[in-house]
């Protein structure tokens, strides 16, 4: 791994190979102490904390979570809906979004390029749940389309982004 630093877009700082080891630290157990991380990316806790610290006020680190297994919850069921709108106006967006947004299965929302205009990726314990849900997104707006396509099986699922390497200057 090289040292070079990657750009960031959204801000003026540079990630370094210390910073990038500390975001992949982090993504793989954020409940790590300070000290655990200084040790596993070469840094003492103090510069390791400043730098998490820095990392946290840029925006790079978003948040701090535990993930729950949704099976174990009574969550069983995942559906991929893709949504198709006739109105494409921003006053339908926002309140498209701000429908969607409230409702608490739908776990990623996305305005999409190509055959769909949205996609959600949702949550529930059950086809009635589902049902349930399914009713109220249809109530919330004028739709063209929703197409619901019910997951089977998990095969992949991880929440660490690939941080890289490097980015050529």
């Amino acid at each position: 791994m090289t040292d070079l630093a990657v750009q960031l877009p959204e801000t003026s700082r540079r990630l370094d190979a210390i910073d990038r080891k500390i975001l992949m630290v982090l993504q793989e157990d954020a409940s790590l102490s300070v000290a655990e991380i200084g040790d596993r990316v070469g840094l003492s806790s103090t510069p390791c904390w400043k730098r998490i610290q820095r990392l946290e006020a840029d925006g790079v680190i978003l948040k701090r979570v535990a993930l729950v297994d949704q099976n174990k919850i009574g969550l069983g069921i995942s559906v991929f809906v893709s949504v198709e709108s006739a109105d494409h106006s921003d006053a339908w967006l926002k309140k498209f979004a701000e429908a969607v947004s409230a409702m608490p299965e739908v776990m990623e929302f996305y305005r999409m390029a190509g055959d769909v205009d949205y996609m959600l990726r949702v949550v529930v314990a059950d086809m009635q749940a589902y049902d349930v849900f399914y009713k109220k997104l249809i109530s919330a707006v004028p739709l063209k389309n929703v197409t619901s396509r019910f997951a089977m099986e998990k095969i992949k699922s991880v929440t660490a982004l690939p941080i890289p390497a490097v980015v050529a200057a």
